[in-house]
């Protein structure tokens, strides 16, 4: 994805993306498969964007347990809401996926008034806050998936809404068995348990990460 082609920079011009990023004191960097981008109580004064490949955000209690707060996909931001919240040591881990190529923004080069008095700026603060109200409504909606009393409830909740995203009863979804378990907040035995349940029940089927759901 080009950089111009990013949302976070929608509506800025390619000959101002120069001297934005130079603003903003962009550092592009390179990560493998695998390889961890940042971890908990690392500190941190900026956000990253995804220019190729995925990320994964994380946090883990002290006894070990792992929450997946979202997968972030090229285009995408991360790190942004506690950079402009003024949390200087990050309360999530953030691991590639993928291979990937990662550009580090200075947030505060972002949310304070540009000095250079740059004609850009308005337009990256507007967007910047529109990305953000997306990924609260993102929260919003995991909330709500978390808030199912059973495991079955849970998975129903995330899988119905995988459905409507997709507009399709036949997707994929992004995570593996264990990563939709950490998504979800349950424990992956029961959780493959429930899904043998529905798929003998009719209510799916599903192949890996791929499911169909069934009318019920």
């Amino acid at each position: 994805m080009k950089i111009n082609e990013i949302p976070l920079f929608g509506g800025i011009r390619e000959e101002n993306l120069t001297e934005m990023l130079k603003c903003l004191d962009g550092r592009e960097k390179s990560y493998r498969k695998g390889e961890m981008i940042l971890t908990e109580e690392e500190s941190s004064a900026g956000a990253g964007l995804v220019l190729e490949g995925m990320v994964q955000v994380a946090e883990e209690d002290v006894f070990g347990n792992r929450n997946i707060l979202e997968h972030v996909k090229t285009g995408q931001l991360y790190g942004a809401a506690f950079s402009c919240a003024g949390i200087k040591k990050s309360p999530v881990s953030v691991m590639a996926v993928t291979d990937c190529r990662i550009l580090l923004i200075n947030m505060n080069k972002v949310i304070e008034t540009c000095p250079m008095s740059c004609t850009f700026h308005q337009r990256l603060i507007s967007n910047l806050v529109r990305i953000m109200a997306i990924k609260n409504v993102a929260l919003n909606e995991k909330i709500s998936h978390l808030s199912r009393r059973s495991t079955k409830e849970k998975l129903l909740s995330y899988l119905s809404d995988c459905a409507k995203k997709a507009q399709s009863m036949h997707f994929t979804i992004l995570f593996d068995r264990q990563e939709l378990a950490d998504y979800l907040c349950v424990e992956r035995s029961a959780m493959s348990a429930e899904l043998g349940k529905l798929k003998k029940t009719g209510i799916l089927d599903c192949r890996k990460n791929e499911f169909w759901l069934k009318e019920m």
